[in-house]
């Protein structure tokens, strides 16, 4: 099919069900998911769009039957989307049945050893983002750095001068006018340049385009846990370089990812060894998330079922489950063929293979429906007996379709033609674990098989008022038990947590655990029964306190080895920056709700610092003195010839955070709700991006605690992205499955 349009009707059936999307769902849709004019005035409804999906995927069984009746089947994927019981990935969403008509989330692409080859891989990848898609690579074949290079007698500058190249070429890319480009970097354990690429990040401030993570070897973890040495080999020439210690190397993996969350690690072997179809090629990469690994110019689309919807009379609904699994794995399949693809290697490769992607997501909203702590052995059980349901479930399907429609192309020379010619696999793989970012949103129930961000958080609407989005599983028990409150709700929002309030039942503050809560070595079992049935691999973020050691961090990637995951993402609270945006409390003792706040009077002397500013309205200074116990006191702006608002704005601003500070209140919450507000182009001013004065005055405060904290911050250039606040709403950025998800406005970093 040369079209990614459908003969059904553009209008919505009389009698169609209308979904019921929460208002940040509503939020999220109209920012990024419906159809708009060139104003940016949008075109269609919720409903509207998931018709138009609906109509654009049902219409590939025209491809195999001429007298489908498409319009039946149709009616089905939107219902089954409308009831939100499964939704498919975001670019799906976007761009079916519209000009674009790209409709996957996951590539990869091959990067070689020539310079054709890599500037090649350079512009793919600038098609790709532009299509709205993310990319992964393998840099591993890529000579080290200070290789000889003999077509110009010079020497190689290695792989990861070169990662900068695609980095700086995504920075400029408008994804598809809707998403964030996104990266993944692998380079395997075995490159000359493994020790370089580990501490890369070390700098926040480059490669802020890429996820990075390292390609484990089984030779070397058998040598970590031999303490042993392990060779490096050039990639030019396949040979032995030098022989190193691979707990050496490990430890600095394992400090880097203390120090701030990456690099993430994969297991190839393992990856390798569920490899499909080995003949067709050798998996080198993943998507940039990690959960879904593909050979190079393979491609996959995405969807999940929507667990929390799958619970009947306290008990999970496998006969709905089931149905789910069945349309879902359909209308994947059908995505393969009506899909406009980038590259034509990309759509050779990917039809060859015709892998899909199902998942879950909701999973903690399911164990709350079955009051079922997440940390719990009865956790694990559920997670393994439903995934194996879904895995098996998804393989009939696929078979089902393959005897109608054939088996993948490549079914001949693959695991599964070769072990059992005469049942035919329509694709190749089946399910997977994505991070879900704003789908989930979008169904409103909780990220993938992440548990509960928060029970409770604060949201911000854009006239500035408050209030509380809270766990509705959580509000329906709590009124119903006599323990809903506003200053219940006000507690759990200061850390997301109800643990520790007494007020709350001990039963219920079992059950309502939060990812924060839950201990690392639980966040892994749950990911290694997911992963035990589960085609591809699985997007999970493993939480760390603050406070975790580095030896802790280093028990958890040998816990993931052990225990069969295929690569495992952790992130220690507060790492890139000591995190001083966050859900609740910073390292300062928070305010006990019924506290008066106590002014205290200016001494006579103060000392402090002044910093210059780039804003729209030209240079603004701000000068923040300080105590002498050096904590914030008072903060004034002077806003160069601009005058008028701009300056009686600035004075206003300073007047409050002064009074706030000499009120008690920390710096770090003034950050929280001035940063990212903007009153220009996203791009900003000035090497800072300096997005409003109220940016501008909040960029001034986080540098003025960085250098009295006698700590240096590279990602300043960041700055929205590794604080935790929105840039769009300034809300709580929260890291779930690789991704940085915005719960509040549907923001994302995700691919």
């Amino acid at each position: 099919m040369t079209s990614n349009q459908s003969p059904l009707p553009e209008k919505l059936p009389a009698g169609a069900p209308i979904p019921e999307f929460a208002d940040n769902a509503m939020t999220v849709l109209e920012r990024r998911y419906l159809k708009k004019d060139d104003q940016g005035n949008v075109l269609e409804q919720p409903q509207e769009m998931l018709w138009r999906v609906a109509r654009t995927i049902a219409a590939g069984d025209l491809l195999y039957d001429q007298q489908a009746d498409i319009a039946a089947l149709a009616d089905e994927f939107y219902r089954l989307m409308a009831r939100l019981d499964f939704l498919p990935n975001s670019p799906t969403l976007m761009n079916a049945g519209r000009e674009l008509g790209q409709l996957s989330a996951c590539f990869v692409l091959p990067v070689g050893d020539s310079m054709e080859e890599i500037f090649e891989a350079v512009k793919q990848t600038a098609l790709i983002h532009k299509s709205g898609g993310g990319t992964g690579f393998s840099f591993s074949r890529i000579r080290p750095r200070n290789d000889v290079v003999h077509s110009t007698k010079g020497v190689s500058s290695g792989p990861i001068s070169f990662m900068t190249v695609f980095d700086s070429a995504t920075e400029t890319i408008k994804q598809g006018g809707t998403r964030r480009g996104a990266n993944m970097a692998i380079l395997r354990v075995d490159h000359p340049d493994i020790m370089d690429f580990i501490k890369v990040k070390a700098d926040l401030s480059v490669l802020h385009n890429f996820n990075l993570s390292v390609a484990m070897t089984e030779k070397f973890m058998e040598a970590v846990e031999n303490d042993s040495d392990y060779d490096l080999i050039n990639p030019r020439t396949g040979e032995p370089v030098k022989k190193q210690s691979a707990r050496k190397i490990f430890r600095q993996i394992v400090k880097q990812a203390w120090l701030s969350g990456e690099p993430g690690i994969i297991f190839l072997d393992r990856i390798n060894a569920d490899n499909p179809t080995p003949k067709v090629g050798e998996i080198e990469s993943t998507n940039p998330c990690g959960e879904q690994p593909l050979l190079p110019y393979e491609s996959c689309n995405l969807g999940s079922i929507n667990l929390a919807h799958m619970v009947k009379d306290g008990a999970i609904d496998f006969d709905k489950l089931g149905a789910a699994v069945d349309l879902a794995v359909h209308f994947l399949d059908n995505v393969v063929d009506i899909n406009h693809y980038p590259l034509p290697q990309i759509e050779k490769m990917t039809k060859g293979n015709r892998k899909i992607g199902l998942g879950v997501m909701g999973f903690a909203d399911l164990l709350l429906q079955l009051n079922i702590p997440y940390s719990s052995a009865e956790a694990l059980e559920t997670a393994e007996k439903v995934m194996r349901f879904v895995d098996e479930r998804a393989f009939a399907a696929s078979v089902r379709l393959g005897e109608t429609r054939g088996a993948f192309p490549n079914f001949p020379e693959s695991v599964y033609g070769e072990r059992d010619p005469q049942t035919p696999v329509r694709n190749a793989t089946r399910t997977t674990i994505a991070p879900t970012g704003t789908i989930s949103i979008l169904a409103g129930c909780s990220s993938g098989i992440e548990p509960l961000f928060a029970v409770a958080f604060v949201r911000r609407v854009m006239d500035n008022d408050e209030f509380f989005e809270v766990n509705p599983i959580f509000a329906r028990i709590a009124k119903e038990e006599g323990f809903y409150s506003q200053e219940i709700l006000r507690r759990i929002a200061n850390t997301g947590s109800v643990q520790g309030i007494e007020e709350i039942p001990l039963k219920y503050r079992l059950i309502f655990e939060t990812a924060h809560d839950i201990r690392p070595k639980d966040h892994i079992a749950i990911q290694a029964a997911f992963q035990k049935y589960t085609d591809n691999a699985v997007s999970k973020t493993i939480n760390f306190a603050h406070d975790a050691t580095e030896e802790e961090v280093e028990e958890a990637f040998m816990l993931a080895y052990r225990l069969h995951c295929k690569g495992v993402t952790i992130y220690r609270d507060g790492c890139r920056e000591n995190q001083v945006l966050n859900i609740g409390a910073t390292d300062q003792k928070a305010a006990v709700p019924g506290d008066k706040p106590v002014k205290r009077d200016r001494p006579r002397a103060l000392t402090g610092q002044t910093f210059q500013m780039t804003t729209g309205c030209g240079p603004l200074y701000v000068t923040i003195n300080v105590d002498e116990e050096g904590r914030q006191f008072e903060l004034f702006n002077t806003i160069g010839k601009a005058g008028g608002c701009a300056a009686s704005q600035c004075e206003a601003i300073g007047r409050l955070v002064s009074l706030a500070w000499r009120s008690g209140l920390p710096a770090e919450p003034v950050v929280k709700q001035l940063i990212g507000i903007s009153c220009h182009k996203p791009f900003g001013f000035g090497d800072n991006k300096v997005t409003s004065c109220a940016d501008a005055i909040a960029q001034a405060i986080r540098m003025q605690l960085e250098q009295s904290n006698g700590y240096q911050d590279q990602s300043l250039k960041e700055k929205n992205n590794a604080f935790g606040a929105c840039p769009e709403c300034g809300g709580v950025v929260e890291h779930e499955g690789g991704c940085c998800v915005c719960h509040a406005c549907g923001y994302s970093e995700c691919a």
